[in-house]
C-alpha cells in the first residue's frame, strides 16, 4: 500500500515545531534540523507501509485504530496516526513518556 496524501493535524504541526525549537534552544540549529529531516523521513516511511507502526492500546474506542511509528535517531519520540486507502493523517507525535491517554 502506497499512500497518496498525507493531512498533518494541527496538534502534530505544533509538535514538530515545538520540539525544534526546544533542540534549537538546548543545542543549536543542527540539531533541531536533524530532527525536521527525521521526522520527514519517518512520514515518507509510513507513507509507503502504514501497517508497519504498532497498533495502539489505547482506552478511547475511537482511537483503536491508532498506530504508532518510531522516528529513527529520536528513539523516544513517536508518531501517532490512522490511514484510509488513500491518506495518512498524522495525529501527534510526542515523547514516548508522557501520558498518552492525556495527550489525546
Amino acid at each position: 500500500m502506497n499512500l497518496k496524501l498525507i493531512n498533518v493535524a494541527d496538534a502534530a504541526v505544533a509538535d514538530i515545531i515545538e520540539q525544534s525549537d526546544w533542540y534549537e534552544s538546548q543545542a543549536d540549529y543542527k540539531l533541531a534540523e536533524r530532527w525536521e529531516n527525521a521526522v520527514t523521513a519517518a512520514l515518507l516511511r509510513i507513507m509507503k507501509a502504514p501497517r508497519s507502526g504498532q497498533l495502539c492500546h489505547l482506552e478511547k474506542i475511537q482511537l483503536r485504530d491508532v498506530r504508532r511509528s518510531f522516528i529513527s535517531g529520536f528513539p523516544k519520540h513517536l508518531i501517532f496516526y490512522r490511514f484510509t486507502d488513500t491518506e495518512l493523517i498524522v495525529l501527534r507525535i510526542v515523547h514516548g513518556a508522557r501520558d498518552l491517554e492525556k495527550v489525546f
